[in-house]
């Protein structure tokens, strides 16, 4: 459910910053994915197939929050 509710968010701030071609909302678009992917690693990892990917998902979601987090300060 939150995984569904986090792709329609970034899939309507991608689309949205793509028609416009306003780049304004992407630290808020990246922090979102990285939360999709966040949950997405979680939801790997619960499903007891511990394997690359669930850690790669979590992985790659903490450099999009380290990378992003000065546009947020």
């Amino acid at each position: 459910m939150v995984r569904t509710i986090l792709a329609i968010v970034v899939i309507a701030l991608s689309g949205y910053s793509l028609i416009t071609q306003t780049f304004e909302l992407l630290p808020y678009y990246m922090f979102i994915l990285g939360a999709f992917i966040l949950v997405s690693g979680f939801v790997e990892l619960q499903k007891d197939r511990k394997g690359f990917w669930g850690y790669m998902n979590i992985v790659i979601s903490l450099f999009i929050f380290i990378f992003y987090i000065p546009y947020f300060l």
